[in-house]
């Protein structure tokens, strides 16, 4: 295998290991109340322009761009959750959909409304240069978003699994009447998942940040990144998600190397369509 093969490869885990960061959030949103999340996307772009603001204002990179953006996402959750979720979910599916849909066009309209339409980008070296592994070349933002949104994504799975927070939030997803009973407050928990995947994707927008274009209307396609990525692992399983996100990022890869990159997102959407047709449960959702 050549060297260049090996580093679009290693290139596509690194990428794939942020679509599964962002993705993952989405995920617990419906896992934890069935709720699709059209405004994910969007979460995303919000987290990316915290980033470039922080830099903007104080000359800061992700050390602090990050922290900041999953703050600040992670209220706007508990935010969106008490004045529109927890409304919209005692209505009919439809009304959830339109009311995430339009939540989306107003934080991308808001976008426009505020920073333009121009493309904005952060400092090539604000992480650092490339580093020269074994002959691999490899962007010191991509290496550095990759491996913390593989720790974050790790970390939340151990959340959900092994704590009591995520004990708590299982019982509700199983049975909120139940779980009342117990003593576990529903709106609580839900929240708290809402703040969650808020805040994670202002973790992952904040990386994406360091070598992706910023622009409102990037999360529309990031929003459609997530929701293949979360179909293929399977809805609800977070491990589903980063498995998923690891494949999409090597097939992008692979098809920009051997096709085109104007031609990736035919290979990737074909493939996972024929995937579905045979396992439309996804890689690890329930049968």
């Amino acid at each position: 295998m050549s060297s260049i093969l090996v580093q679009v490869i290693v290139g596509g885990l690194l990428l794939g290991a942020v679509y599964a960061l962002f993705s993952s959030g989405l995920t617990l949103i419906w896992g934890m109340m069935n709720i699709v999340n059209f405004a994910h996307g969007d979460f995303v772009m919000l987290g990316m322009y915290v980033a470039y603001v922080v830099w903007a204002l104080f000359g800061a990179g992700p050390a602090i761009g990050v922290p900041v953006a999953a703050l600040l996402l992670a209220t706007l959750g508990i935010i969106v959750y008490f004045a529109l979720i927890r409304s919209i979910m005692k209505g009919p599916m439809l009304a959830q959909i339109l009311g995430t849909f339009g939540l989306a066009l107003l934080l991308r309209y808001s976008a426009f409304w505020w920073f333009g339409a121009n493309y904005l980008s952060l400092p090539e070296n604000i992480v650092g240069g490339t580093f020269d592994v074994f002959g691999i070349r490899i962007q010191a933002s991509r290496l550095l978003a990759g491996v913390v949104a593989l720790v974050v994504t790790g970390g939340l799975h151990i959340l959900l699994t092994r704590t009591t927070l995520g004990s708590k939030m299982l019982a509700v997803a199983e049975d909120s009447s139940a779980a009342q009973l117990m003593g576990i407050r529903p709106d609580s928990m839900q929240a708290i998942a809402w703040a969650i995947a808020a805040g994670v994707t202002g973790i992952a927008g904040a990386l994406i940040a360091t070598f992706f274009y910023v622009v409102p209307t990037v999360g529309e396609t990031l929003g459609i990144v997530a929701f293949v990525t979360v179909s293929l692992g399977g809805f609800g399983s977070v491990p589903g998600a980063l498995v998923a996100g690891l494949l999409i990022g090597v097939i992008e890869s692979l098809s920009a190397y051997w096709i085109g990159a104007v031609y990736k997102d035919i290979v990737v959407y074909s493939l996972f369509l024929c995937f579905l047709w045979f396992r439309p449960q996804g890689l690890m959702g329930k049968s």
